[in-house]
């Protein structure tokens, strides 16, 4: 498939990913972490050792598993979270900072310790998703950044699970660009590769994130021909038979008689993006195999979300093509990811307010598995790795120590992959579209 911003598809083109230099990150935050980190340099409260996690209190409605995201994302963004003298002179002139916090920002390199869960996995309510160790005045100053980019992407590869999920064997291009911020779109289509998508629209996450690409035409093209024929030969004569033609501009079914008498047997796919879309794909197959084009291949696309996929799952259907949808979140754009401070020089701490409390000290989770390999139940615990069991997987890896890398970073493809082999993992139920409970409990064992 070739993609342009989200309109016809054919086969996809591999891209092979290549890393761009980052400016810096350190503005990215909220000023709130500058006025902690002076008031806490004042008090000394900077230097005390602390831990941070981050963790969802609940699913969103409905959902009964999330993918965590963004986590490579994250490592990057902490590498290049300096203030270079440019940015201290902008913090000089715009805010009130004390000479002593402006010194300690200009100094500033992360440190500390970064453990999380692996980019892919699946989480549920109270998983420890991101632990960030090291001073108070060192780790508070990442909270904004790190939950700006992984609510946003979890929310993405969650929903883009769920597609993928019900679309089953059939293939998905994500084609949200216009739909959200241009940076934004730059990361959806990453994390909805990694949630199961097959390629983007977008180039530049092709450039960047390695994301095949794909896409053809849109319904201006066809309009700023005479007729439809002359698109249709103009898109052959550029790009051969195997092209994707769009067939709904006028007449779908006199579209698909045009289609296939210009690019004859060989035509790759045709597109259908409005009407009653399981009806259409009936239809265009039908005639397509009566015009003696059994091989063309039958792209939908028009606002689909999981829930219109999964009502597609009889039509005759080889691929779709999904935008605001997913981009979007399909309807939650946050994974309500939450960075909070659990422990503070060696001592459990936690608020206690009712609806938002939360649970002091340190945490270490596994998941339980019954012998087939389907998933059981979350452990969490506070007090220490929990008594293990057969069938136990650890969650947690190292991604930073001293503030550096631990290994080698790990590939795009293999987080997509990875996200394929916990998907497997978890029970029928926790596969519905319909609202219900998370796939597995969560059971938080208490501090002895």
């Amino acid at each position: 498939m070739r993609s342009h911003g989200g309109r016809s598809y054919g086969a996809p083109a591999t891209v092979t990913s290549t890393v761009t230099p980052v400016e810096t990150t350190a503005l990215l935050t909220d000023r709130y972490e500058l006025t902690m980190l002076a008031a806490a340099l004042r008090s000394g409260a900077g230097a005390t050792p602390s831990v941070f996690e981050v963790f969802a209190r609940r699913l969103p409605d409905g959902r009964r598993y999330g993918i965590v995201a963004g986590t490579e994302r994250v490592l990057r963004a902490i590498e290049a979270f300096t203030f270079d003298e440019a940015t201290i002179d902008h913090l000089r002139d715009t805010t009130d900072l004390a000479d002593d916090a402006l010194e300690h920002l200009a100094a500033y390199r992360f440190a500390g310790d970064v453990d999380g869960y692996r980019e892919g996995d699946l989480y549920f309510p109270g998983s420890p998703v991101l632990t960030v160790r090291g001073s108070f005045a060192d780790a508070v100053l990442l909270e904004t950044v790190v939950l700006s980019i992984i609510n946003h992407d979890s929310a993405v590869a969650s929903a883009a699970a769920r597609m993928a999920s019900a679309a089953g064997h059939r293939t998905l291009v994500e084609m949200g660009s216009r739909r959200t911020h241009e940076q934004a779109a730059v990361a959806a289509a990453r994390a909805a590769y990694l949630g199961g998508f097959s390629a983007t629209s977008n180039l530049e996450a092709g450039r960047r994130w390695g994301v095949p690409t794909a896409g053809t035409s849109a319904h201006s093209f066809t309009l700023a021909h005479a007729t439809e024929e002359e698109a249709f030969a103009a898109q052959v004569a550029a790009l051969g038979p195997g092209t994707t033609l769009l067939v709904d501009t006028y007449d779908i079914s006199a579209g698909i008689e045009r289609a296939v008498r210009i690019a004859g047997p060989g035509l790759g796919a045709v597109r259908i993006d409005s009407g009653d879309l399981s009806v259409w794909a009936h239809q265009a197959r039908a005639r397509l195999d009566a015009l003696g084009n059994p091989g063309t291949r039958i792209v939908i696309s028009g606002d689909l979300d999981e829930h219109a996929l999964a009502s597609l799952a009889t039509a005759p259907v080889d691929s779709y093509g999904v935008g605001t949808s997913v981009v979007t979140g399909s309807g939650f754009p946050t994974a309500d990811f939450v960075f909070k401070l659990v422990e503070s020089a060696g001592r459990p701490v936690a608020k206690r307010s009712r609806s938002k409390a939360t649970s002091g000290g340190a945490k270490v989770a596994v998941r339980r598995h019954r012998a087939t390999g389907t998933a059981t139940e979350e452990v969490v615990s506070a007090a220490g790795a929990p008594a293990r069991q057969d069938g136990d997987r650890s969650l947690q890896v190292p991604y930073l120590r001293g503030g550096r890398r631990v290994g080698e970073a790990v590939s795009l493809h293999a987080v997509r992959d990875h996200v394929r082999e916990v998907m497997v993992t978890l029970p029928w139920e926790g596969l519905a579209l319909s609202k219900g409970d998370p796939a597995i409990p969560t059971t938080q064992v208490p501090a002895p």
